[in-house]
């Protein structure tokens, strides 16, 4: 798949993400948004898997570490076949199968269980280190938000990771600056990100995580790193894509009302035309 063709894929993961949480009325938009590249990426290109094998064995794994931004990873796989599109509408709709974090037991696709923020890469390491020990060839894959990484057990499974040196693990760090309460840097500051993750014996790679280009280079130079994880750290932008949501902290956890929704997504669909 060209750049191009990329590009419209992550055009129409945004449109599901803002359409899916217009309908909910609460979840989850800067990130999500932020997060729609890299996410495209992953799933059209980079990781083996099939959506009518959702629990083939020796498909590569995906845990989304900072679980709020399920709109993201449930717009991708329903894009992709796992489910019907009609479905991302009932988001967080009681009874229905897309919760408000992802629910590995409810929806296909879903290798892990996620909300508790750090958590998901001790689950990632885990599973890499279980590929190593029965000499299985799948990779592992875990998105991290960077004000997520202010929790210590991050660093825990960092430290594993590189000790074992896991070269099938690749750890992404979705790096748009903002958590809830404000900046990170204000908040409680993990710069720098990508010294810390080189102290714990990982490959870094810093990127745009806009550009396909750079996003195609980081995981080609993460499968080519033998003997120690990588950490792509992906400089994004939050709530990319919609122009009132970009870098504003107040759209980290708010669903658009309709005039909001209305806006945004003409918005998405002048951009999906240019």
């Amino acid at each position: 798949m060209n750049k191009a063709e990329l590009q419209q894929k992550a055009n129409q993961l945004r449109k599901h993400i803002v359409a899916s949480l217009h309908a909910a009325k609460s979840g989850h938009p800067g990130g999500s948004l932020s997060a729609a590249d890299i996410m495209t990426y992953l799933y059209y290109e980079e990781m083996n898997i099939d959506p009518k094998k959702p629990e083939k064995e020796d498909r590569d794994r995906f845990v989304l570490s900072k679980g709020h931004v399920a709109p993201a990873l449930y717009g991708v796989l329903a894009m992709k076949g796992y489910f019907p599109e009609e479905e991302l509408l009932k988001l967080r709709k009681t009874g229905e199968m897309l919760q408000g974090h992802p629910d590995m037991k409810g929806t296909p696709g879903v290798d892990m269980s996620a909300g508790s923020l750090g958590q998901g890469v001790s689950v990632a390491v885990g599973m890499a280190l279980s590929a190593k020990l029965s000499g299985e060839q799948y990779r592992v894959y875990t998105l991290l938000g960077d004000g997520e990484i202010e929790e210590g057990q991050v660093w825990e499974a960092a430290m594993f990771a590189g000790h074992r040196k896991l070269d099938n693990l690749v750890v992404i760090v979705d790096n748009n600056d903002l958590q809830i309460d404000g900046s990170v840097a204000d908040v409680c500051s993990p710069y720098p990100i990508a010294d810390k993750f080189k102290a714990f014996n990982f490959h870094v790679v810093e990127i745009d995580g806009h550009d396909f280009d750079a996003i195609e280079a980081a995981f080609k130079e993460a499968r080519q790193t033998k003997g120690m994880p990588t950490a792509i750290i992906a400089k994004t932008v939050k709530g990319k894509g919609v122009s009132f949501m970009e870098n504003q902290v107040s759209w980290h956890g708010a669903a658009p009302n309709d005039e909001q929704y209305e806006t945004a997504m003409a918005e998405l669909e002048k951009a999906g035309e240019a």
